[in-house]
């Protein structure tokens, strides 16, 4: 199965102002840090592999080579900075509709920011906020065997393909996921718009 995340692939998915501009990268410490101050609203980065990959309260996000999706993009919120940590809800619902749309898992959003299956955690999302933006970093186990998911967890861990038993295109998920997270921004931007 294709498991290509080049813009080649990814960008013909795109129908939404969120994943413009693309880049991708095969290895970096964090996606997070690849987004600069000079990047627009909608920038996307993604990667096959961290080095570094961060979790809620400074916890380690550990990932097998091309097994996972790992992105973030760069919001810039016309809203109080008081109300951006509810961005995290904001973005595990999205992630969560966009998993059950595209493949039927029975995905839900654990508060604030995991999505799960029976329990088992499948997402991690980790917004990361400075004055007038906020980096939403994304980690969604999609291909990973079970020999390849941490096994010191606080939370026992799963991923898309050990709940469908089979192998799941990481593009067209990418791509799901960002028209969803767009759709719940701009709704739970809106009141705030100038």
């Amino acid at each position: 199965m294709k498991q290509d995340l080049s813009p080649e692939a990814v960008l013909p998915l795109l129908g939404g102002r969120l994943g413009t501009p693309y880049r991708f990268v095969v290895s970096c410490t964090s996606t997070q840090l690849l987004l600069g101050d000079d990047d627009p609203e909608g920038a996307t980065v993604a990667t096959d592999h961290q080095t570094a990959g961060r979790g809620r309260l400074g916890r380690v996000w550990e990932d097998a080579p091309a097994r996972a999706l790992l992105f973030s993009v760069l919001l810039r919120p016309e809203a109080p900075m008081a109300v951006w940590p509810e961005l995290s809800l904001v973005a595990g619902e999205a992630v969560a509709a966009a998993l059950q749309a595209e493949t039927g898992v029975d995905a839900t959003l654990r508060h604030p920011n995991d999505v799960v299956v029976a329990g088992r955690k499948l997402v991690g999302v980790l917004p990361e906020a400075s004055p007038g933006r906020v980096v939403l970093g994304v980690g969604v186990n999609v291909n990973q065997r079970e020999d390849e998911l941490p096994e010191e967890t606080a939370k026992p861990p799963t991923s898309l393909r050990l709940e469908l038993g089979r192998e799941v295109e990481r593009a067209p998920l990418l791509a799901a996921i960002l028209r969803e997270l767009e759709l719940g921004y701009d709704g739970w931007v809106a009141p705030y718009r100038r």
